[in-house]
């Protein structure tokens, strides 16, 4: 059976892009020579942080977008095999539009 995640408040979840293992020239990387990626696909998005007075602030991010998020944000976790991460929407830097009109 699947998991499915439903993140809380204003969290959500990103897939990171998968880490470049070789260089250019040709040589295989270990993990601890590479970069932790800041790039990812948000998987799934929470409803949104309530305020003070009760009423529910919408999240700017959606489900299927491709996020920049900080470097060390986050809390990694594996699922099903699958490298997730759960930011909350302050972490995230951008959306990376692919120049579409929306």
């Amino acid at each position: 059976m699947a998991w499915q995640l439903k993140p809380m408040g204003d969290r959500v979840v990103v897939k990171p892009k998968t880490r470049e293992e070789t260089t250019r020239s040709g040589l295989v990387l270990p993990d601890t020579a590479t970069e932790r990626p800041q790039q990812g696909e948000v998987t799934s998005v929470g409803p949104g942080r309530t305020l003070d007075n009760g009423k529910r602030l919408q999240m700017d991010i959606r489900q299927g977008d491709t996020v920049l998020f900080a470097k060390y944000s986050g809390t990694e976790f594996k699922l099903d095999d699958e490298d997730l991460l759960i930011l909350t929407e302050r972490d995230v830097l951008a959306v990376i539009e692919n120049g579409k009109s929306s």
